[in-house]
């Protein structure tokens, strides 16, 4: 990335966390991220008080909500599906660093979440972890490992103690207004 790039897309993040993230406009949050690369569905909600990190690299698909004061840290890649409901509070963390390096050197990984998953509120999601489609994630677990298609997953460290059976037609495109 160049020095220019680099500047601009920091500029992005300080104006996002900093101002926007706080603006009572989902339009306007939504524009502002799209602004700096961020790729966003139509029918998506962002709420108030989220940071997001590494905008350009943030995928949202359509009809999905992103709850208040999550952390999108997509600085390795986040893709987010279809129809997905991440409740407020939950965290993605793109990276960690190589504990042996004698530079302390940065570890960015992608993280995806598969269409129509739930992560319930206050729940964290490290980096490099796949999220299968239609799986749920209960309050409070942490996500450190690859999550099955339908599994329900609670614990810290999430450990499967279900299966959805559910369908999976629903569109949870919600945006009440000043959200």
């Amino acid at each position: 990335m160049t020095r220019v790039r680099r500047a601009w897309a920091h500029l992005g993040v300080l104006v996002f966390n900093i101002v926007v993230t706080h603006v009572p406009v989902r339009q306007l949050r939504l524009g502002v991220l799209r602004l700096w690369g961020a790729r966003i569905g139509r029918d998506s909600s962002v709420f108030r008080g989220t940071t997001v990190l590494g905008i350009e690299l943030l995928r949202i698909g359509t009809s999905t909500n992103i709850g208040f004061r999550c952390m999108l840290d997509a600085r390795g890649g986040l893709t987010i599906g279809d129809n997905v409901v991440v409740a407020s509070d939950t965290h993605f963390i793109a990276g960690t660093h190589e504990i042996n390096s004698s530079t302390f050197e940065p570890l960015l990984l992608p993280t995806v979440v598969g269409d129509y998953a739930w992560l319930t509120s206050r729940v964290t999601v490290t980096a490099g972890v796949t999220i299968g489609r239609g799986a749920v994630v209960a309050a409070c677990a942490l996500v450190r490992d690859d999550v099955e298609p339908m599994a329900v997953m609670a614990g810290v460290p999430a450990k499967r103690v279900g299966t959805r059976e559910a369908e999976l037609t629903y569109s949870p495109g919600w945006h009440p207004i000043g959200f």
